[in-house]
């Protein structure tokens, strides 16, 4: 059962991950039991997990939704994502493996070569890229519990960085900021490096409104 569980569990993240489910969709119980082949005791389970985690809700009579934040909710997990992304670059700088440095360059590099070759095209390919600077990033700062915050935070904000990515400009303008956050972090400076992720994850009160309407 605890399989069944964790495996439902995987595959929900995933699509939220990925997009494939959007704040506010329901989250059918047959329609996991039908993909899965399971009965509806791991589904419920699964569910109350994920509700745990603050990634899903429970809606009198309509089931689960994935979670879809207010203003003041969004602005609210955005401070404190600000603060866990800060934290992991300025533990990264001080941190640093040959190893991360290694991966850290060659997400960095990607998301450049990206931003070179398409300009605003193929946003959703972009934000995939942008999803594995930050966890090198993470990874990098080598503490778990602060990784563990810093994805289930980022799983109630992904589907507005995504959407952000389609607006003129942001792709290259993120790959500049990465570059910089990089070399901060290259150079073992941790302060700064920590201000700067802070600056580049969070968002304008006129952008996050922008963000919650195109996804309402």
């Amino acid at each position: 059962m605890a399989g069944q569980t964790e495996t439902i569990i995987s595959a929900i993240l995933r699509d939220i991950e990925t997009g494939a489910l959007r704040p506010g969709d329901f989250i059918e119980d047959a329609a996991i039991m039908a993909r899965h082949e399971v009965s509806r005791t791991p589904v419920r389970e699964a569910l109350i997990q994920l509700e745990a985690s603050g990634l899903v809700e429970r809606v009198a009579r309509k089931g689960a939704v994935v979670f879809r934040p207010t203003l003041e909710q969004f602005l609210a997990i955005l401070e404190v994502h600000a603060k866990l992304e800060g934290q992991a670059a300025g533990l990264a700088a001080r941190r640093l493996s040959a190893t991360h440095a290694a991966a850290l360059e060659a997400a960095v590099a990607a998301c450049e070569a990206h931003a070179q070759e398409h300009g605003d095209g193929a946003p959703d390919a972009y934000y995939q890229l942008n999803m594995d600077f930050h966890r090198v990033v993470a990874e990098a700062a080598g503490n778990p519990y602060l990784l563990d915050m810093i994805k289930t935070n980022a799983r109630k904000l992904m589907a507005y960085y995504r959407a952000r990515y389609h607006y003129k400009g942001v792709i290259a303008t993120s790959a500049r900021e990465h570059r910089a956050i990089a070399t901060l972090i290259f150079a073992r400076d941790a302060e700064e490096a920590e201000a700067a992720m802070e600056r580049h994850v969070s968002f304008d009160h006129v952008t996050a409104l922008d963000l919650l309407a195109a996804l309402s």
